[in-house]
This record gives C-alpha cells, sequence and structure tokens, in this order.
C-alpha cells in the first residue's frame, strides 16, 4: 500500500512538473482483452483496471479464463494481461512461460495478502487448542461428514485453484479429507452456515476478503512457510513430508502479452503502475457479493469517488 500511495504521488509530481513524456495510445482500434478469473476480488481488480484503459481512449474486453489454464492464452495473444495473480496458487507454467519470454510481469499490485487454513470463530469452542495446528489432531472427527468419515472434512479451494489445503493436511499428517469447493461462492455459503448453525468447519481460505470479518474468521497457527518447507522433506515437523507448513507469504502481480508494450504503449504503462489497495477493494467485494450489486456499478461509483487515486496514472500516461 505503501508502494501504491508513493507510485501515485510520484505520478502527480511528474505531471506537475511536466517532466511526462506521454506514451503513444497505440491501436486504439482493437481492443484490450483482459482475462477474468473465478473469484471477485480478482473481478473488482480487473474491472477498475478496465475502467482506467477505457478513460484513456482504449476499447476493452473481458474473456473468462481459469486462474491455472489463462497464461497460455496470454502467451498466444488471445489475452493480453491478467491482473491479480497469486504467487501461492500460480501454475508452475506461469515460470516457464516467463523464463521464455512469451509472459511479461508487470508489476505487483500492491495488495498486503495472506492464505491460510482457516475457521470461525466459534469453532474454537469445539476444538480445544486452536489456533494451533496440533489441536487438529484430537478433534478432527468433529469435523467430519458421511464424505469424509472416519477423517475430518476441510473445505479446500476449488480444483482450479489448485490442491493447497490439501497439500497440508498431507504434510502435517493430519486426518483431514480435502473436499473441493465448486466456487468462491460455495466457500462463502460455508463460512456462512457455520457461522448461523454454529457448526464445526475447516476451510482454506485468503485475505483481503470481505469475510474475514463478517464472518469473524481466523488462521490456524501453522509452521512459518518458509521456502526449505516445500523443497526439503527433513524441514518442518514431518520429516517425510514437504508442504508441512504454512502458506509462503502470497505476493499479488500482474502479467501480461508481451506484445502489450509495443501495440498499446501507454496501456502497457498503466497496467504497470496501477495498483489497488485492500482498504480500497474489500469494500467493493463486499458490496457485491453481500449487498448484491454488480460489480460495474459498484466500480463505476469508486471511479467517480475515488479520481486522485487512479487518474494520475492515466494522466502520466496519455498526457
Amino acid at each position: 500500500m505503501k508502494n501504491g500511495l508513493m507510485l501515485r504521488l510520484s505520478a502527480l509530481a511528474m505531471i506537475a512538473s511536466g517532466a511526462v513524456q506521454a506514451a503513444d495510445l497505440g491501436a486504439v482500434d482493437e481492443p484490450i482483452k483482459l482475462a477474468i478469473n473465478e473469484w471477485t476480488g480478482q473481478h473488482v481488480t480487473t474491472h477498475v483496471a478496465a475502467e482506467m484503459l477505457r478513460s484513456a481512449g482504449y476499447e476493452v474486453e473481458f474473456v473468462t479464463a481459469g486462474m491455472l489454464n489463462q497464461f497460455q492464452a496470454i502467451a498466444d495473444g488471445d489475452i493480453h494481461a491478467t491482473l491479480e495473480i497469486w504467487s501461492s496458487n500460480v501454475s508452475d507454467q506461469y515460470a516457464v512461460l516467463k523464463g521464455e519470454g512469451k509472459l511479461e510481469e508487470l508489476s505487483d499490485l500492491g495488495l498486503n495478502a495472506r492464505e491460510g487454513i482457516a475457521y470461525p470463530a466459534h469453532v474454537a469452542d469445539l476444538c480445544p487448542g486452536l489456533p494451533a495446528w496440533e489441536a487438529l489432531k484430537d478433534c478432527a472427527m468433529n469435523f467430519a461428514t458421511a464424505e469424509t468419515l472416519p477423517m475430518g472434512r476441510l473445505v479446500d479451494y476449488p480444483a482450479d485453484w489448485g490442491t493447497p489445503g490439501a497439500d497440508r493436511m498431507t504434510g502435517l499428517e493430519l486426518p483431514f479429507k480435502a473436499v473441493p469447493a465448486g466456487s468462491e461462492g460455495a466457500l462463502i455459503a460455508e463460512l456462512r452456515a457455520s457461522t448461523e448453525k454454529k457448526s464445526p468447519l475447516l476451510i482454506t481460505f485468503w485475505q483481503p476478503h470481505w469475510a474475514m470479518s463478517a464472518y469473524d474468521v481466523k488462521f490456524v497457527d501453522l509452521p512459518p512457510g518458509e521456502e526449505a518447507c516445500f523443497n526439503d522433506p527433513a524441514w518442518g515437523p514431518n520429516p517425510n513430508a514437504i508442504n508441512d507448513c504454512d502458506f509462503s507469504a502470497s505476493r499479488i502481480f500482474k502479467a501480461g502479452w508481451p506484445g502489450l508494450k509495443d501495440k498499446w504503449p501507454a496501456a502497457h504503462e498503466i497496467l504497470v503502475n496501477y495498483q489497488l489497495a485492500v482498504e480500497d477493494q474489500q469494500p467493493m467485494m463486499g458490496a457485491v457479493d453481500v449487498d448484491g450489486e454488480s460489480v460495474e456499478k459498484v466500480v463505476a461509483a469508486w471511479m467517480s469517488e475515488n479520481e486522485g487515486k487512479w487518474k494520475p496514472v492515466v494522466d502520466a500516461a496519455t498526457n
């Protein structure tokens, strides 16, 4: 968030001094295609970027794409940018394509993030010892369902997002079966039902997300997510497995088609310098998921009320 503020202040200073040399708009008669992934926060992030590009004079199209399978489409030029990649969930293909020069990493988005194994606050009464992860060894049966007996149930991310929860249950030898949620909405439905019924729930979740405060969600304390944990079985409490630790610190960043810079120079500059803070994204997510507003309406209102946060970036690239 601090970096985002510095970017905005720098842009304002350059505009005021006349030091900015505007980039060419490029092929304004051809649409810039932005990836739409599976979660509300990404929709908000992408629609804000789209409105910034449109204000600069570009045409924008949205392309629905799975988080893990979007990268080849970007390398092929069928999608031109994706704006909310979480480092903890990125596929191996991303690194390969980036290394081959078929993807360009644009910059960090500026969101402060965390992922982990989580539970609604009331679950601590059903599993004494939480938030310590060891407590889950003794109370797994409290989380069991007909689908998972004799193991407890962990509601994991949707299958398209990878298997981070399952990986940790295996690595830490916890007696839980990971069941993928069907969607982000299904994860929220689990949190809502557990909170209303005071029923047991263990879930893979993340922040920023409006549900973290709406349902008083807590993270399980796992061993630190150090790099050695993911490569060296000898590291951590289980000497025979990797992933016996928490998620690594999440970095959220943007990537694009390598031809973006040449075809739409000003758009490239806008997307590189685009930043979005947690305190801006999270309320917009809540307005969509809780209040039932459309992403388009919520983003339009935010853009109108917060020109000082995004317009200097557009002006610096185009004026």
